[in-house]
């Protein structure tokens, strides 16, 4: 009967791990893709062009959040995990890269089928999009993507206690530090 108790608990645990998981994914990429959309949006703005897609930043983010989480549990990426930080983390924001510019072309393709321009033409706009354009936006992507897998990596080698560091407040005497075992 314990037993039983003990894996409706895991079982619970587990689930509210990842859906903090998923939800502080969903926030960093929610932001970072909010802001690029207002400094696309300002930009177009000095052009007279208005520029409004903040619900697809959101869908975005809540998309590649979910995408995350799948190809972790699928372990997509470890193969690198024992190599020097930055493999794991360059390897992994690569691969993430990759993953939002497909998003990309089926979104595309999707606005393009909504937008009444059938399976043909919903393809040739998705190529016309491939330009300098997108080729920033993905640079920007990648490089926003590096402190995101950095962290994570980080994490993942030396404990929750990297992020605890950032959100957990310290004595204020600051004498937490002993660098004899270089430890707080």
């Amino acid at each position: 009967m314990n037993t039983v108790n003990e894996k409706k608990k895991g079982w619970k645990q587990k689930v509210l791990h990842e859906l903090k998981s998923y939800w502080l994914l969903v926030f960093y990429m929610a932001i970072f893709f909010g802001v690029f959309t207002t400094y696309r949006r300002l930009l177009l703005a000095h052009y007279g062009i208005s520029y409004a897609d903040y619900g697809i930043s959101v869908i975005r983010a809540l998309v590649l959040g979910k995408v995350i989480l799948v190809a972790e549990a699928l372990r997509l990426g470890r193969s690198f995990e024992e190599k020097p930080l930055i493999v794991p983390t360059l390897y992994k924001t690569f691969l993430f890269t990759l993953c939002m510019a497909l998003f990309d072309i089926a979104e595309g393709l999707v606005r393009g089928l909504i937008g009444g321009l059938g399976f043909t033409g919903a393809g040739h706009e998705v190529m016309s999009r491939f330009n300098y354009e997108w080729l920033s936006r993905a640079l920007v992507i990648f490089f926003a993507f590096i402190p995101l897998f950095g962290v994570r990596e980080l994490r993942r080698v030396l404990g929750k206690g990297v992020t605890d560091i950032f959100f957990r407040r310290r004595s204020a005497s600051g004498t937490d530090y002993d660098p004899a075992l270089k430890t707080y």
